[in-house]
């Protein structure tokens, strides 16, 4: 029995170190901030103010196409 839990303990931590091994790439977007009315807002140098967010990219993968139904 402890030779099952050994086993299963050691192949989870084998797969968990794999996956934080591998990160995901990011990428930086920023967007304008606007007004209820559609308007730009600007900070005091009159520069509008940015929001900005790190997103994850995903790399697109390639397939065949799937055929149409039959019906």
């Amino acid at each position: 029995m402890n030779k099952i839990l050994a086993s299963v303990l050691l192949a989870s931590l084998a797969l968990f170190s794999y996956n934080v091994g591998v990160a995901a790439e990011t990428k930086k977007v920023c967007v304008d901030k606007i007004t209820k009315d559609g308007k730009p807002v600007l900070d005091k140098s009159g520069k509008p103010v940015q929001e900005c967010k790190e997103m994850k990219v995903h790399k697109k993968l390639e397939g065949t196409e799937v055929p149409p139904a039959k019906k």
